[in-house]
């Protein structure tokens, strides 16, 4: 058994330094992946950039294309780095920050489907569905506080541009001070380019981006199972530590397990069976999905890194919007007892009725993620 166990250890080291070896490939794919965004958009697009995204101007309407697309893709991550991307192609800043905003409202679809798996005991979904849709309910408040603050005051697009301001030197957007990553995407991204360059017209730039869409999705996927196996079995002790000890300590270490398994849907939805068998509280794991919303904003912040040119700065400038609207949420709900107890009582209130009927728990999806976005776009066209 002793010689067993000795041999087991150095091939549990070995599959180990593969799996980090991996994770550190799929990081490089993915800052190159959003370099070929936005240089395939700046490319197809030239000077029209602006024009092509007039459809989602309106900010409700932009706030939309964000949770459709979250929802259908189903990771922020992916959404936010790709948004990463389309701004440093071009794509208007003020544009961008509400379909952040959408992203954060539809990546919380997974915790719900994850709730169905506790379907057949009518305590525990009840118990599932609420700790699922707490999530929900609190993503849809901090956007009904500060989308409208965003359309009246501009109010994130003034905080990050004050962020971003010291990596402004003397007036100009040159960000030589945080291209570290260009020397080593620039080489395959101008190589690419040169094998499109014999594409007709703007399907060269079309290709590449999308080509870089398509590898965003492969390397966050990757990330994700990576990080899964190397980190779960640590995030799980750490979850149960963290649980119980004050919401300071649930948010910190929320935002700190979501960088280590990089998706706040793996956090989340790991607290969704816990509760549902009632081995946590509803109210416990709150801030800890506080904490997620925050800890997830790491993947636009490692894209942004990624952008060069003068486009570079409004780059970081909209991953930074995805990290100052999450903590400012969490400081203002959270930090208001008034409004800490809403997304509590919906998510009881919803939980109870769809432990009566399951119908409710198609309504609300359909209604949340399919009914009113489609809606509103439509209107908004």
């Amino acid at each position: 058994m002793t010689s067993q166990a000795s041999t087991a250890a150095p091939i549990n080291s070995s599959k180990n330094w593969v799996r980090w070896a991996n994770l550190a490939l799929m990081l490089y794919v993915l800052l190159l992946a959003v370099s070929m965004v936005g240089s395939g958009f700046k490319w197809a697009a030239g000077d029209e950039a602006r024009t092509l995204f007039e459809f989602a101007s309106h900010p409700v309407a932009g706030l939309m294309i964000g949770i459709v697309a979250t929802a259908l893709i189903q990771s922020s991550s992916t959404v936010t780095s790709i948004i990463v991307g389309l701004v440093a192609g071009g794509l208007p800043v003020e544009t961008a920050i509400p379909m952040v905003m959408g992203a954060n409202i539809g990546t919380t679809v997974t915790n719900t489907l994850v709730s169905l798996g506790h379907a057949r005991c009518k305590d525990e979904f009840r118990r599932a569905f609420t700790c699922a849709t707490v999530h929900d309910f609190f993503n849809l408040i901090a956007v009904a506080i500060f989308l409208p603050l965003e359309m009246m005051f501009g109010l994130l697009d003034k905080i990050s541009s004050w962020l971003v301001a010291p990596f402004m030197f003397e007036g100009s957007l040159s960000m030589k001070g945080l291209d570290f990553m260009g020397p080593i995407t620039k080489p395959l991204v101008n190589g690419t380019k040169d094998m499109l360059s014999t594409l007709p017209g703007s399907w060269g730039g079309i290709v590449l981006a999308l080509l870089g869409i398509a590898l965003i999705f492969a390397s966050i996927t990757m990330m994700g199972k990576l990080m899964r196996s190397l980190m779960v079995g640590r995030a799980k002790e750490m979850l149960h530590k963290a649980i119980g000890r004050g919401p300071i300590h649930g948010i910190m270490s929320g935002t700190l397990v979501t960088i280590l398994v990089q998706s706040s849907s793996t956090t989340t939805s790991l607290m969704v069976p816990l509760v549902g068998t009632n081995v946590l509280k509803v109210r416990d794991v709150y801030p800890f999905t506080l904490g997620a919303n925050i800890g997830t904003c790491i993947t636009a912040l490692l894209a942004a890194t990624a952008v060069t040119g003068p486009n570079a700065v409004f780059a970081l400038q909209i991953a930074l919007v995805h990290l100052a609207f999450n903590i400012m949420a969490t400081l203002l709900i959270f930090g208001t007892p008034f409004l800490r107890e809403i997304p509590l009582k919906c998510a009881e209130m919803l939980g109870d009725a769809a432990a009566k009927n399951k119908m409710a728990v198609v309504a609300y999806l359909g209604l949340v993620f399919i009914a009113v976005p489609s809606l509103v776009m439509l209107v908004t066209q």
